[in-house]
């Protein structure tokens, strides 16, 4: 073989590599910010870089791929919403309390999914992989708690994180998915009813 035909074979070796990256980068990226949504444009915006955010948020998926994500039990979602509804009621009256006892609920109901609670950054990293739509509902009703906390909220602050609050716990209990027999959601992701099994 002569070295001009070496030198073609070696570019066009080169050139096609390049390109299977740049489609693979291309689909793992439509993949991701499909997936994730307006939360792969708040990871760009945090790293300032898509390939740091692309990181970031396979690392999240692959954290939540090793949790026991599991469905609530039919029982569980009925006790759940009769808690919920509780909660409302008493907003009324005590919108402060019934602030702090939205949140308790909702960390609850994540826990008895399985997901671990403590680091309020990691919650909301973990529940994006599920449940992209709304973690910035829960990251703002949680602005809203920090902020009670050191000095009292208005009622509308209060009311409106009620209704942060509301949107990540109805997708957590799973209320707009139809729902086979045994309670798992008839709908739900395949990843999320596999790592069940």
């Amino acid at each position: 073989m002569d070295s001009t035909l070496a030198i073609i074979i070696a570019v066009a070796v080169v050139v096609l590599a390049v390109l299977a990256y740049a489609i693979t980068r291309r689909n793992r990226t439509q993949e991701l910010h499909s997936k994730f949504g307006p939360e792969y444009e708040r990871a760009v915006d945090r790293y300032g870089d898509s390939s740091k955010a692309e990181r970031d948020l396979a690392a999240r998926q692959k954290r939540v791929e090793s949790l026991q994500i599991r469905a609530l039990a039919p029982q569980d979602r009925t006790r759940y919403s009769e808690a919920w509804n509780d909660v409302q009621t008493r907003f009324v009256d005590d919108p402060r309390r019934a602030a702090e006892d939205a949140d308790v609920l909702v960390r609850e109901v994540m826990q008895k999914r399985g997901y671990p609670v403590g680091d309020f950054e990691q919650q909301a990293a973990d529940i994006s992989v599920n449940h992209p739509a709304v973690v910035e509902h829960y990251r703002a009703a949680h602005t809203v708690a920090e902020r009670n906390a050191r000095t009292p909220a208005t009622t509308e602050e209060l009311r409106k994180a009620l209704v942060h609050y509301r949107a990540l716990f109805a997708d957590l209990l799973d209320l707009n998915r139809d729902n086979g027999p045994d309670g798992t959601a008839v709908n739900e992701p395949q990843e999320e009813r596999s790592s069940r099994r």
